[in-house]
C-alpha cells in the first residue's frame, strides 16, 4: 500500500533584528566615562598638549616673550653638531654606568639577604627603602658635605689610611663618582624591594631540587635564581636607564655652589652637566626655548635608544 508523501512546511521567516545604534550604546555608559574623564582631561592638559607644543616649538626660535620665528630643521642641525650637547650625553652615560651596575648588584644581594632573613623582615625593608623617599635636596646637601674637599668624611677616611685628599667636587671624575654614589645610595633599597618581590615568586621546590642535586649556593643562584629573575632584572634595568638618563636634581643641588655662572653648569668644566641640566641651561639661562625643546626631543631619542639596547641585550642573554 503506497504511503502519501510527507509535505514539509517551509521554515518560519525570522524577521531581521533591528539595527543597534552604537552611539546609543556608548551614551548609555556616560556615567562611567564621566567618572574616568578627570584623568584623561588632566593628561590632555598637562601631558599631551605640552608634548605636542614642545615638538611645535622645536621648529621655532622663541625667547619666551616675543613672537616666534620659524626655523625649520635648523635647531636639530645645530643640535647634531653641538659639542656641549654631546659632552652632556657622555657625562650622563658615565654617571649612569657608574651608578646603575653597582646599584643592581647591591640591590640583588640585599634582596637575597632580605629573602633569607627570619626575623625583623619588615624593619629591614623599611630601612632599605627609606633613602628613596627622603628628599633628594636634603640628601644632595648631605652628600655635598660628605665629599667636601677640606672637611668631608670621605677625605677624612682617606687621610686616616695615609692617602691624599681628593677634590671630589672640583675634578671631572671626582664629580661623576660623587653623583653616582649618591644615586646608588638612593636607589639600591628601592630596587632591592622589587628584586625581593621577584624572589618570592620563585617556587621553593626548585631550590629543594637543586640542593638534592648537590648544587651549592653559588650554582643555585646562577642556575635557578638568576634565570627566573630575568623579567624582574629587565624591568629594573629599563627603569634605571630611564631615570638615570634623566638625572637632574642630584648634580644640580650637589654642584650648584661650585660654579658661579649657572646653577645648571654641572660644576667646573661642565664635568657633571647631564643632558637634562644642559636642557635647563639652554632654556632658562639662555632663554632659548626653541633650542631647549629640540634638546628635550634629543634626550627623548637617546633614552629610547638605550632602553631598546638594554632590552635586547637582556632578551638575547635569556635566549642563550
Amino acid at each position: 500500500m503506497a504511503t502519501a508523501p510527507v509535505i514539509q512546511t517551509p521554515p518560519a521567516v525570522v524577521p531581521p533584528a533591528p539595527p543597534v545604534h552604537r552611539a546609543k550604546g556608548i551614551l548609555s555608559y556616560w556615567r562611567l566615562y564621566a567618572a574616568i574623564s578627570p584623568f584623561y582631561l588632566l593628561f590632555l592638559a598637562f601631558g599631551l598638549i605640552p608634548v605636542g607644543f614642545s615638538l611645535y616649538l622645536s621648529f621655532h626660535r622663541w625667547d619666551g616673550l616675543g613672537s616666534m620665528e620659524f626655523a625649520g630643521l635648523s635647531q636639530y642641525r645645530y643640535l647634531v653638531s653641538d659639542s656641549q650637547f654631546w659632552s652632556s650625553i657622555g657625562n650622563t652615560l658615565i654617571i649612569w654606568a657608574l651608578a646603575t651596575f653597582p646599584m643592581i648588584f647591591l640591590s640583588m644581594v640585599t634582596a637575597v639577604m632580605l629573602n633569607s632573613a627570619v626575623r625583623f623582615k619588615n624593619v629591614y625593608r623599611f630601612a632599605f627603602f627609606l633613602p628613596n623617599v627622603t628628599s633628594i635636596v636634603a640628601v644632595a646637601i648631605i652628600f655635598g658635605s660628605v665629599f667636601s674637599t677640606n672637611f668631608g668624611l670621605v677625605n677624612a677616611l682617606l687621610q686616616a689610611v695615609g692617602l691624599d685628599q681628593v677634590a671630589w667636587l672640583n675634578t671631572p671624575w671626582g664629580i661623576k663618582v660623587a653623583i653616582a654614589t649618591l644615586m646608588t645610595w638612593q636607589w639600591t633599597g628601592y630596587n632591592a624591594i622589587i628584586f625581593l618581590a621577584g624572589l618570592q615568586t620563585i617556587p621553593g621546590e626548585l631550590y629543594e631540587a637543586a640542593r638534592m642535586d648537590g648544587a651549592g649556593p653559588v650554582q643555585t643562584f646562577f642556575r635557578v635564581t638568576l634565570p627566573l629573575l630575568r623579567p624582574t632584572l629587565l624591568f629594573v634595568l629599563i627603569i634605571s636607564t630611564v631615570t638615570g638618563l634623566q638625572t637632574f636634581s642630584e648634580p644640580q643641588v650637589l654642584l650648584q655652589t661650585t660654579d658661579n655662572n649657572s646653577s645648571f653648569a654641572g660644576g667646573p668644566g661642565h664635568s657633571g652637566q647631564t643632558m637634562v641640566l644642559y636642557f635647563f641651561q639652554q632654556t632658562f639661562d639662555n632663554n632659548d626655548f626653541g633650542y631647549g625643546a629640540a634638546v628635550a626631543w634629543g634626550i627623548f631619542l637617546v633614552v629610547i635608544i638605550f632602553s631598546i639596547v638594554n632590552w635586547r641585550l637582556v632578551q638575547r642573554r635569556g635566549e642563550d
